[in-house]
């Protein structure tokens, strides 16, 4: 069941009705049976997967609640979490990474001169595996730091892992944030309208970036990436922006539908996106994109390693090791490894421009005043559109977007072979055989004028949202009909509503 389907069409507004009208005590129940419902439509049998992991890191994190509370050896405490965080890695390896492994190692054997059987593990990647195990594994971390104290509540836990709106492609939130409210669900006022409209409006708004703007544009680079032999340069580059829009339109309005339905049940999660593309360096660009994976490797990964705080080649190479895993967390395949690594490289090339302008462009004292004075008026300018500003935010595109092209590649081998054809045939067969007509091409041209506008308001700091509903009646349900009339026939038509995917659940 996908946010796009005609199925959840119909399960949602059953779910929230009966969610606002049963008694108070068995909400949360209510929300669990919902959610394995929905994870359980793709495929029942690895419901027992989320179930296993659910309650493997709810006994671990009482018994380290148990024993933090009983002064027991920090020693002892060390051994729990590290079977917690193996059983779960352990799964996430074998179902994602298991068939990885073993095509490499007869690689490996295939050069060394033996003759592999080439079995392959007949499992199917779980969806959203790897991102409830990131979330039920950043509970059992906060309990062992005291951050949190352990739920008692098996169910109440069961609901904080597989939180429907959330499950299958995040945000991947925190027990310090989504925990609380589910343990306080009983004092919700469901019966606020305007929480409500703002909660399917955002859901209004995440169905548009999907189906006008990101399926769309899919067809396109399908088209291109499928083909590229026939293509050059103008056309791969053509795709590989409008993939850079597929792919945050469709994973922002993934998280857009989620937060919406979220809001609609009185629960707030927090917002994956903050206008990636007009970062003005990666550094940036990652305090921007997927934020909740982010910070989650971040807190989890990069301080633990050692953070910046052991020198700067060892910073340097927990920048690599955390962009390493981090794009081996989106695809079991080097491809995701490289797109990994090329940002990691990125980074570090960032903080070495940076440590030389410091320390050659102008005195440190001078540097730090400037910092200081650009933090008094952060405020005042944020979201402002200088010339040098558009400057830096052109660059940062133009890497990020690169990037991209082994992202959307599927395998290491096409990406090499798009990257060298983009510079060895500078025309190809040109655009009429691209899927796309004019109708379409004015669709795109519209849904990106819509999204350009929005994140440049919401870079200066103005809530569209909050903005109309200050309208009057009239022009503010003129404008959700508005929105929803061209969500509805602007869309790309198929044999089916549910025609396409969210690219994210793949991961």
């Amino acid at each position: 069941m996908t946010f796009n389907s005609i199925d959840f069409l119909i399960f949602f507004p059953v779910v929230t009705g009966i969610y606002f009208v049963i008694p108070r005590r068995l909400r949360y129940l209510w929300l669990l049976i919902s959610s394995y419902y929905f994870y359980m439509a793709w495929n029942p049998k690895y419901a027992l997967l989320i179930a296993f992991s659910t309650v493997a890191t709810y006994v671990c994190s009482l018994a380290l609640d148990h024993l933090h509370k009983k002064g027991t050896a920090v020693q002892q405490r060390k051994w729990v979490l590290a079977a917690c965080v193996l059983i779960n890695l352990g799964i996430l390896a074998l179902f994602k990474y298991g068939n990885f492994f073993l095509e490499n190692m007869q690689r490996l054997l295939s050069m060394a001169g033996f003759s592999p059987s080439g079995r392959r593990l007949d499992l199917l990647l779980p969806v959203g595996i790897s991102f409830y195990t990131f979330q039920a594994l950043s509970y059992t971390f906060d309990v062992y730091k005291g951050k949190i104290s352990a739920e008692k509540n098996l169910l109440r836990y069961a609901l904080y892992v597989s939180f429907f709106p959330q499950l299958v492609a995040g945000p991947i939130e925190r027990s310090t944030s989504l925990l609380p409210q589910i343990r306080n669900v009983e004092k919700i006022d469901v019966w606020d309208l305007d929480r409500v409209r703002d909660g399917y409006m955002l859901m209004l708004w995440g169905l548009f970036q999907k189906l006008v703007i990101a399926d769309r544009m899919s067809i396109f680079v399908e088209t291109v990436v499928n083909g590229w032999q026939d293509y050059g340069f103008l056309e791969i580059a053509v795709a590989a922006v409008f993939f850079a829009f597929q792919i945050y339109c469709d994973f922002g309005g993934y998280t857009n539908i989620a937060r919406g339905a979220a809001m609609v049940m009185g629960f707030h999660l927090m917002n994956n996106f903050s206008q990636p593309y007009l970062a003005e360096n990666i550094k940036d660009f990652w305090r921007r994109w997927h934020i909740s994976l982010t910070t989650w490797f971040t807190d989890y990964l990069y301080i633990p390693l050692g953070g910046n705080r052991k020198g700067t080649l060892r910073k340097y190479l927990n920048i690599l090791i955390v962009f390493g895993v981090s794009g081996l967390w989106h695809g079991a395949s080097w491809n995701f490894v490289v797109w990994g690594l090329l940002h990691g490289f990125y980074r570090i090339m960032g903080e070495f421009r940076s440590t030389l302008i410091a320390k050659f462009s102008r005195p440190r004292k001078a540097a730090r005043m400037e910092a200081q004075s650009n933090a008094k008026t952060a405020g005042s300018e944020h979201g402002t559109l200088s010339i040098g500003r558009l400057y830096h935010i052109a660059v940062t595109f133009i890497l990020v977007d690169f990037g991209w092209i082994f992202f959307m590649s599927g395998n290491l081998t096409r990406a090499l072979a798009l990257i060298r054809q983009m510079f060895t045939r500078l025309q190809g067969i040109g655009f009429r055989s691209s899927g796309l007509g004019k109708i379409d091409l004015i669709c795109l041209l519209f849904g990106l004028a819509i999204l350009l506008a929005v994140d440049i308001l919401h870079e200066k700091r103005i809530s569209v949202f909050s903005a109309v509903s200050r309208k009057p009646v009239w022009i503010r349900w003129g404008l959700y009909m508005g929105l929803l009339w061209a969500t509805i026939m602007l869309r790309v038509y198929g044999d089916v509503f549910d025609n396409s995917t969210f690219i994210y659940f793949q991961f």
